[in-house]
């Protein structure tokens, strides 16, 4: 199934901007149709679980306290 640029980015929660830059770069495999950008969802699929497991663990990791200061001393 292929999707538009701002489906994809809607998708992936990602600015559109970003996906163009993407496809620019070759990092993202599109076919142009003459007005616009089109591409295969199917190959986003593990790539959008990945990015969910980031933002999860982002989320978690903010949310940890930071440990205490240690006390160093001045050895001058």
């Amino acid at each position: 199934m292929y999707v538009k640029v701002a489906e994809l980015a809607a998708y992936l929660n990602l600015s559109e901007g970003y996906v163009y830059d993407q496809i620019k770069l070759g990092h993202i495999k599109a076919v142009f149709d003459g007005k616009e950008y089109l591409i295969n969802k199917e190959q986003f699929i593990w790539h959008k679980e990945q990015l969910d497991l980031k933002r999860i663990q982002l989320a978690q990791e903010q949310q940890e306290p930071l440990p205490e200061d240690w006390d160093a001393k001045d050895e001058d």
